[in-house]
C-alpha cells in the first residue's frame, strides 16, 4: 500500500469515527485506538507534505452541527491541543524544551498545571453578567446551541457575580461524576433500561437531548478553564489569575491545580496526579500544561491547529479492545449471580484485565455481548472493568449468544429472579459453597473483622472440607483449633497457631465491623457506621423498626427493609447469639446521632505516615466521634492531620490556610472529645 493509499484509508476510518463519537455520541472504538490512528496519520502527513490537504481530520477539530440543534459562529475558535503520551518526565521535557525553544531562553518558564476533565467542552456566553448562550465546540469554528440543556446543570451561574465585562465567554467541560454515573447506571440497570456506556458519554448524550426535560434528569456538573471571546473587561496578566477571577465571578473551577515553574515541576504535578487519580470524584483522562503569562502565549501564538503554549499530557487508556473468550457465571455472597467476561488480556488503566463484569443478563441482551466478540472494555479507578460495548462489524461467525444457568453452577440450587429486579440469584443461601465462602471471606476482613491469615485458599479448604458450616464454627474450638488447621494442606503448626491467635485477637471488635461483617444485603461499611452510632448496641437495631432504622442518616427505605428482614430471620439471629456466646464482644453505648457527636459536620484528610496508630484507626476514631474523613483537600476541609513525609496535600492545606494538626495534636484532641 502506498503512502497516498494508507492516507486516504486513515482519513476515511478517521472521519467515521469522529462522526460517531462528535454527532452520534456512541464511539465505536476507545480513545487510544482513536489516537494511535491519529499519530499514525500526523506522522505520513509530516513525511509526505505535498499529500497534505485542508480537509484532513488533522486540520480540524472534528464534527458537525446536529440538524435538531440551531449553528453558533463562535467568535473565537474553540480549537483543541497537542497531546502527549509518553511517561511523565519526557511528556513534561518535551513541552517544557519545545516552549523555551520557541521563546529563546534557557530560564524557567511558569505553568499552570490542570486535570483534564473527560467529559464536553462548552462554550457559555454572558452578557452584562447574564447567561445568554450555550454551545458546544462542534468543529472549532461552528458548535450546536445547547442553552436549554446547559441551563438544567445547576452548578453553571445564570447571572455571574461581581462581573463588569460587556461580553464574557467562558469555556469548560460538562461532565459526570463516577457516583452519579454509577447511580445512574444501577437505577437503569434495575429497571431493565439502557445504561451509559461511561461518564463521558453520558455528559455528552445529555447536553445534546432535543428535549431538556430528559437532559435534566442525567445529574451533570461543569467546570470552567479558559475564555472565549471577551469585551469591556481587562484581563489578568496570567492564565491562573483568569481562573482565580471566575471563581470571584461564581463560576466553578476545579481546585486540583497549581502553578509551578519548569519541566521537573510539571512532571511532579503528572506524577502527584496520576496517584491521586482513582480518588477523584470524576473520570480524568490527562493533565494539562499552560505557559500562564498570557503575554508569553500571545508571543508564541499557534501552529496548525494547535497553540504553541499548551499540552495534554494523557495517562494510560482506561478504554481498549479485547475479544471475549468465554462468559462464566459468578455467584457472590448474597447469591447474586454475576456474568463475567473472560477475556483476552489487554493493558488498560495502568494494569492487566483479563475479567470483565457483565452486570446480569439483562445488561448481555442490551448490549448484544457475544462469546468470540471484540469488545470494548472500561477501567477507571477502583471500578471493576467491565464491557461497555461491542464491535459488531467483527463478529465471526462461530460467536454464540450467552445463556444463563437456569441452576447454580456451584450448589444445583434453583436460579430465580425476583420481580422488579434485574439479578438473578441462587436460592442456596448457605447450602451454597460459594456464598459461604464469600461470607466468610467477608467476614474475616480487614475492614470487617480482621482476621489476619484467613484468606481464599484456607477459607477454600474449611468449606471444601465440610469443616466450616456457618461464620460461628470460626470461634467454635471443637471445630476450628490448631490441630485441624495444622491438618489442612500448606499449614504447619506455626501457622496454624497464628491463625488461632488472628481469631481469639479478632473477638475484640467494634460495633459497626461486626454489623458490616454479617454480611447484611445494602449494608456497606459507612451505613454500619451510622447504625452503631445512632443506636449505640446491638440489640436496639436487631430490635428496630423500619421506621425507626428510617431516621438513621442515609438510611432509606430499601436499607432499612433489608436490615429489619436480615434480623427477622430466626437463623441470622441464632448465628449472632452463637457468636457472641463464642466470646466475640464490642463496646456499647447510648445512641447518639450524628449531630449530637463533637466533630459533627468536621472533615478531615490525613496525610503521611502516622507512628502511633494506622491511618484506618484515626479514620475510624475521627468517624466515631462524628467527623467526616475525606481524601483529598478543598476550602470545606475543616483540617488536615500530617504524618511524617506529608506532601502534597500537606502544600494545598497550607495554601488554603486550612487548619494542620501534627500527630499529637490528633491524639490530644482524640482523647479530649472521647471524654465528652
Amino acid at each position: 500500500m502506498t503512502a497516498a493509499q494508507r492516507i486516504a484509508q486513515l482519513r476515511t476510518e478517521l472521519e467515521q469515527h469522529n462522526h460517531a463519537y462528535y454527532v452520534l455520541d456512541a464511539p465505536t472504538i476507545p480513545d487510544a485506538e482513536y489516537d494511535k490512528l491519529f499519530r499514525e496519520l500526523q506522522e505520513l502527513e509530516a513525511r509526505h507534505p505535498e499529500l497534505l490537504t485542508p480537509d484532513s481530520p488533522t486540520q480540524r477539530v472534528g464534527g458537525k452541527v446536529l440538524d435538531g440543534f440551531a449553528a453558533v459562529r463562535h467568535a473565537v475558535p474553540m480549537l483543541s491541543i497537542r497531546t502527549e503520551t509518553d511517561t511523565e518526565s519526557s511528556g513534561a521535557t518535551n513541552f517544557d524544551t519545545r516552549v523555551r525553544n520557541a521563546l529563546g531562553t534557557s530560564g524557567e518558564i511558569e505553568y499552570a498545571c490542570e486535570l483534564k476533565f473527560d467529559g464536553l467542552a462548552i462554550n457559555l456566553r454572558y452578557e452584562r453578567g447574564v447567561l445568554v448562550q450555550a454551545a458546544t465546540r462542534g468543529d472549532g469554528e461552528t458548535g450546536e446551541d445547547v442553552t436549554q440543556n446547559v441551563r438544567t446543570i445547576h452548578c453553571i451561574p445564570l447571572h455571574l457575580k461581581n462581573c463588569i465585562a460587556e461580553v464574557l465567554e467562558v469555556r469548560g467541560e460538562v461532565y459526570m461524576s463516577r457516583r452519579d454515573f454509577e447511580r445512574y447506571n444501577e437505577k437503569q440497570r434495575s429497571q431493565g433500561l439502557a445504561t451509559l456506556v461511561n461518564p463521558r458519554n453520558g455528559a455528552a448524550g445529555s447536553i445534546r437531548q432535543l428535549d431538556p426535560a430528559l437532559a435534566a434528569k442525567r445529574p451533570l456538573s461543569f467546570y470552567a478553564y479558559g475564555l472565549g471571546e471577551v469585551q469591556g473587561w481587562n484581563l489578568p496578566p496570567t492564565h491562573s489569575g483568569i481562573l482565580d477571577a471566575l471563581v470571584q465571578f461564581g463560576l466553578p473551577v476545579c481546585e486540583d491545580r497549581q502553578v509551578v515553574h519548569g519541566a521537573e515541576m510539571l512532571a511532579a504535578f503528572h506524577r502527584s496526579v496520576a496517584f491521586r487519580r482513582d480518588e477523584l470524584p470524576f473520570d480524568i483522562d490527562g493533565v494539562v500544561y499552560k505557559v500562564n503569562s498570557l503575554a508569553l502565549q500571545k508571543k508564541l501564538g499557534f501552529v496548525s491547529r494547535e497553540p504553541r503554549w499548551a499540552v495534554a499530557h494523557k495517562f494510560p487508556a482506561e478504554e481498549q479492545l479485547t475479544i471475549v473468550r468465554d462468559i462464566e457465571v459468578q455467584v457472590g455472597r448474597t447469591g447474586k449471580l454475576t456474568p463475567v467476561a473472560k477475556l483476552e488480556p489487554v493493558f488498560v488503566g495502568g494494569t492487566t484485565v483479563s475479567n470483565a463484569t457483565l452486570h446480569n443478563e439483562g445488561e448481555i441482551r442490551r448490549k448484544d455481548v457475544h462469546i468470540g466478540d471484540t469488545v470494548i472494555v472500561r477501567r477507571a479507578g477502583d471500578v471493576i472493568p467491565e464491557v461497555v460495548g461491542v464491535l459488531l462489524e467483527r463478529r465471526p461467525a462461530d460467536a454464540r449468544p450467552f445463556v444463563m444457568p437456569a441452576t447454580c453452577p456451584v450448589c444445583g440450587s434453583h436460579v430465580v429472579r425476583e420481580e422488579g429486579e434485574a439479578d438473578a440469584r441462587c436460592t442456596g443461601g448457605l447450602f451454597c459453597a460459594a456464598q459461604r465462602k464469600q461470607a466468610i471471606l467477608h467476614f474475616a476482613g480487614r475492614r470487617a473483622m480482621d482476621i489476619e491469615g484467613l484468606g481464599d485458599k484456607l477459607v477454600d479448604q474449611l468449606v471444601d472440607e465440610n469443616i466450616i458450616h456457618s461464620l460461628s464454627d470460626l470461634y467454635d474450638k471443637k471445630v476450628l483449633n490448631s490441630r485441624s488447621l495444622a491438618a489442612l494442606d500448606r499449614m504447619a503448626e506455626k501457622s496454624a497457631q497464628n491463625i488461632v491467635d488472628a481469631l481469639e485477637k479478632s473477638k475484640s471488635t467494634t460495633l459497626h465491623r461486626f454489623l458490616f461483617a454479617l454480611g447484611i444485603r445494602h449494608v456497606g461499611e459507612t451505613t454500619a457506621k451510622d447504625l452503631a452510632r445512632h443506636f449505640g448496641k446491638l440489640d436496639a437495631i436487631m430490635q428496630a423498626s423500619a421506621e425507626q432504622l428510617l431516621t438513621v442518616h442515609d438510611v432509606g427505605p430499601v436499607v432499612a427493609q433489608s436490615i429489619v428482614a436480615f434480623f427477622g430471620e430466626v437463623h441470622n439471629r441464632e448465628v449472632v447469639q452463637q457468636l457472641r456466646t463464642l466470646g466475640v464482644h464490642w463496646e456499647e453505648h447510648e445512641g447518639a446521632s450524628n449531630e449530637t457527636l463533637p466533630l459533627s459536620g468536621k472533615t478531615f484528610v490525613l496525610t503521611g505516615t502516622l507512628v502511633t496508630m494506622s491511618r484506618d484507626e484515626a479514620k475510624s476514631r475521627l468517624e466515631a466521634l462524628g467527623a467526616k474523613v475525606a481524601g483529598s483537600v478543598s476550602k470545606k476541609t475543616d483540617c488536615v492531620v500530617a504524618g511524617e513525609e506529608a506532601g502534597s496535600k500537606l502544600i494545598r492545606a497550607q495554601e488554603l490556610n486550612v487548619s494542620i494538626w501534627n500527630e499529637a495534636e490528633l491524639i490530644q484532641q482524640l482523647k479530649e472529645c472521647e471524654k465528652t
